[in-house]
């Protein structure tokens, strides 16, 4: 037995990983101005997300399966008591402060979310029937709408895609999707409504960023100029001027990628969009090869939802996207969202690497 079968290390996505590490500490180096300190704390973080990843995958899926309600629930209460006793930063309430750590508890429902409804349609025959449906909405809407109240509504979309994933998945017809997507549409004028007034703007801005350019159109606009000056090459690494003169918010973690692109322009894009595409390609070959229901359904909606991960930063960053506040994986710097991120991943080599052999 070889050393990644011993650790239930699929080998393919962990070296993937191992590249994709590699160049988040690159871009950690020259995004914070060439500070070492910082590169070294990103090394340990990603260190660490490494270490829980492979931890993850030393859990059989029986024993995910067996904690998907208990964590699904312990998760909600978290949220609860966000709301109730959380550290307010930025104008929003996201996070519990646990001594010199703070946790955010909406990040872990990127994980529970898929477990809880994997669990919940593994229980029944599929394709699932529309008492089932329903029944699997209303155990999502509720960590959703506790997310979007903090407020957070970009981790409160991610949240909601996963859940939508997991339906899909399972089975349920277009038609049913379909008329969901049209409910959604026609309830959009009553959540437009009740969006907090800078979440209405960034929508706005996402259309018409010249109209603030100096306030919510700022960080919009110096993200365009990095992508575009990177041109097809780029300027080289160390030489992102937008984030070395200080014009780039936000450098270091949701706009990494606008760095990244100034400093290794169009080519470097395809060779960083081509290995996110290939670990999301392992994760759906993990999903076809699961033997039973629940695993097939957590890997497949894991695998879905990293891309979305990076779909979502990228495209904010591009400028066909409103500005969210979704980190790229690995890439951007982040502790919860990292954690989480390798935790998933864990999962899925788990899945992976304890499938039982059907006769």
């Amino acid at each position: 037995m070889s050393l990644s079968e011993r650790w239930h290390i699929d080998k393919p996505l962990f070296i993937a990983l191992l590249i994709l590490a590699g160049v988040s500490l690159i871009v950690a180096y020259s995004a914070s101005g060439k500070n070492l300190h910082f590169a070294l704390g990103d090394l340990v973080r990603l260190a660490i997300g490494f270490g829980v990843m492979v931890g993850a995958a030393q859990i059989p899926p029986d024993a995910y399966r067996r904690w998907s309600l208990p964590l699904f629930l312990g998760g909600v209460l978290a949220l609860v008591a966000v709301l109730a006793v959380g550290a307010v930063r930025f104008g929003a309430r996201r996070w519990i402060a646990l001594g010199p750590l703070s946790i955010q508890p909406s990040e872990f429902m990127k994980l529970a979310v898929p477990m809880m409804l994997s669990w919940y349609f593994s229980r029944y025959t599929l394709p699932p029937k529309l008492l089932r449906i329903i029944g699997a909405a209303l155990i999502l809407v509720v960590p959703v709408l506790l997310i979007a109240k903090e407020p957070d509504l970009g981790t409160a979309l991610i949240v909601l895609l996963s859940g939508i994933i997991v339906l899909f998945l399972a089975g349920t017809s277009w038609r049913t999707i379909i008329v969901v997507m049209l409910l959604a549409l026609a309830a959009a004028p009553i959540l437009w409504a009740h969006m907090h007034a800078y979440q209405r703007q960034r929508i706005y801005i996402l259309f018409h960023p010249q109209a603030d350019p100096l306030g919510a159109g700022y960080h919009a606009i110096q993200a365009m100029i990095a992508v575009g000056s990177g041109g097809f090459f780029g300027q080289g690494w160390l030489h992102s001027s937008q984030a070395h003169l200080h014009f780039l918010p936000d450098s270091t973690t949701d706009f990494a990628f606008a760095v990244f692109c100034q400093e290794f322009g169009f080519l470097g894009n395809i060779l960083l969009l081509g290995l996110y595409l290939f670990i999301v390609y392992r994760g759906l070959r993990i999903a076809f090869a699961a033997q039973e229901s629940y695993s097939r359904l957590l890997a497949g909606s894991l695998a879905i939802l990293f891309f979305f991960d990076v779909f979502i930063n990228m495209g904010m960053v591009a400028g066909i996207l409103p500005v969210v506040g979704v980190p790229l994986p690995l890439l951007s710097y982040g502790g919860t969202s990292l954690i989480i991120i390798m935790a998933g991943l864990g999962v899925l080599m788990s899945i992976h690497s304890h499938r039982r052999l059907v006769n």
